[in-house]
């Protein structure tokens, strides 16, 4: 009996996010999470896979990051 392959995620649409609030006084967790998102500049907007992953992120960092349109 061969095995299912994995399919690779579906959703192949691309979110922007943009870092818009300083990490000077935030947690070392929070700044570990936007630099591990690509950001290394501040009003710095980069595009990742929209991903529950990715949203998760953010989600972590809502005072931070924000999702732009």
């Amino acid at each position: 009996m061969p095995r299912a392959k994995k399919q690779a995620s579906t959703r192949k649409s691309k979110i922007k996010i943009q870092w818009y609030r300083s990490t000077i006084a935030a947690p070392k967790a929070h700044k570990e999470l936007v630099r591990s998102l690509g950001l290394t500049k501040l009003n710095q907007i980069v595009e990742r896979p929209d991903s529950d992953s990715t949203r998760g992120m953010v989600k972590k960092v809502p005072h931070l990051l924000r999702i732009v349109e």
